[in-house]
């Protein structure tokens, strides 16, 4: 007879779960052990239900982007104005790195901590979604010289990269405790960096 998900499965449920294991272990760290405690399944019905541990994290990592790292697409979308692009998502951060219900930090980056040699398909993944990040960022930012908003000058994928490192050593600082506050005094403090505004000086 072959083994099912029992009838009272919730994959959500289940994401959610896996999410928070992975995030507070990283992927390599993760084992399945973990995971079915985590969850409250057996191992069969974590098979039956979402395949190997790969195919769990992917499900899991989809699932974050969609939720807890939705801010990042949202700031850049939502506000017409690429400083305050920036300072939403800033602060957005400092906030969602900090949750009091969820591991701190930002999945994106401590599940790829210490990947070996055989996760290099998910740490590449990873990479992968953090480069795309930094990409729409540094695309913000274009626009906003290309409008005008920032003297022609101004070095568009510097500006970018630096405030990608920014956001990654907030996610660091979170992980060794940093409270909400922390982060977002080093949101402003990394806003002093912004160029000044076209016809206002460099």
């Amino acid at each position: 007879m072959k083994t099912g998900r029992p009838r009272s499965f919730d994959r959500d449920e289940a994401l959610e779960g896996a999410i928070a294991v992975f995030w507070e272990h990283g992927y390599d760290a993760t084992s399945i052990a973990l995971l079915t405690g985590a969850l409250g399944l057996g191992a069969p019905s974590l098979y039956a239900a979402f395949g190997d541990k790969r195919a769990l994290f992917l499900a899991a990592l989809d699932r974050y982007i969609r939720t807890y790292g939705a801010f990042t697409e949202r700031a850049l979308a939502e506000e017409p104005n690429a400083r305050d692009a920036v300072q939403r998502l800033l602060h957005e951060a400092a906030a969602a790195y900090t949750r009091p219900e969820r591991p701190p930090g930002c999945l994106l980056i401590t599940a790829a901590t210490n990947c070996s040699p055989q996760s290099a398909d998910i740490a590449a993944r990873l990479r992968e979604l953090r480069a795309a990040g930094a990409h729409a960022l540094e695309a913000k930012i274009a626009a906003a010289v290309w409008a005008g908003e920032l003297p022609a000058h101004t070095d568009a994928h510097a500006l970018a990269t630096f405030y990608t490192a920014v956001l990654q050593g907030m996610s660091a600082q979170a992980r060794d405790g940093a409270a909400r506050t922390d982060l977002e005094q080093i949101a402003e403090a990394a806003l002093h960096a912004w160029p000044s505004a076209a016809g206002q000086g460099a």
